[in-house]
């Protein structure tokens, strides 16, 4: 199975471009706009992040609002009532490791279990945001899962069909060489984007149809 996994890097990469990691947020800011991300889109994810930066320019200002301003900053992301108390016990925690200081710069030289388990603590935090964190910020060996990445993953026969996504993080990293968990990551979700919709997927011309269980499933 790694053997086809591989071979669908191969072509993912060729398709979309092969990836080279650099850090997009701090690492705080990743947390964040990770938990702002959850049951949304994109876009409303970065117009509730830059509202809240906008509105407090530290993260410390973050922590110690009153929660009724975070939620209105952040209320075009959705479910602003949940995920408010989710940055701020999130802040606080980070505050109380680093001594004060809001910092997860601690989390670069922590186990990686421990680093992992760490975050999965934090209310609102599951393994997907844990793993984003651990990957992008500090260029670590955890996979994320996201809706994209199970689906197309599950299709391709890389998992089975009733692996849940937070069960599917187990397994793709055991199954993925880590030094490609981010190209990977990153060329799934945009074929999941362009090609591998979630209804009505576009079999016919797909570039990993010959190694795509339903694929091969759906064209026979």
């Amino acid at each position: 199975m790694t053997a086809k996994a591989v071979t669908i890097h191969r072509i993912l990469k060729e398709e979309y471009g092969d990836r080279e990691w650099h850090p997009r947020l701090d690492p705080v800011g990743e947390l964040v706009s990770t938990i702002l991300s959850q049951n949304t889109n994109d876009v409303n994810r970065d117009r509730a992040y830059e509202r809240l930066r906008e509105r407090f320019p530290t993260w410390e200002a973050v922590r110690d609002a009153e929660p009724a301003e975070i939620e209105r900053a952040i209320r075009p992301a959705g479910l602003a009532g949940s995920k408010g108390p989710a940055i701020q016990r999130a802040l606080r925690q980070a505050s109380d490791e680093g001594g004060g200081e809001i910092t997860l710069d601690f989390l670069a030289e922590m186990p990686l279990d421990e680093a992992r388990n760490w975050l999965t603590h934090l209310n609102g935090v599951g393994p997907k945001t844990a793993a984003i964190v651990l990957l992008f910020s500090f260029n670590r060996p955890a996979f994320p899962v996201d809706t994209h990445v199970h689906r197309v993953s599950q299709r391709l026969g890389l998992i089975g069909p009733k692996i849940s996504r937070e069960k599917a993080h187990d397994l793709l990293e055991a199954l993925l060489p880590p030094e490609i968990y981010y190209a990977f990551h990153l060329n799934l979700i945009a074929h999941g984007r362009q090609v591998c919709h979630a209804r009505q997927p576009r079999c016919e011309g797909c570039p990993l149809l010959a190694v795509c269980n339903y694929g091969q499933e759906t064209t026979r």
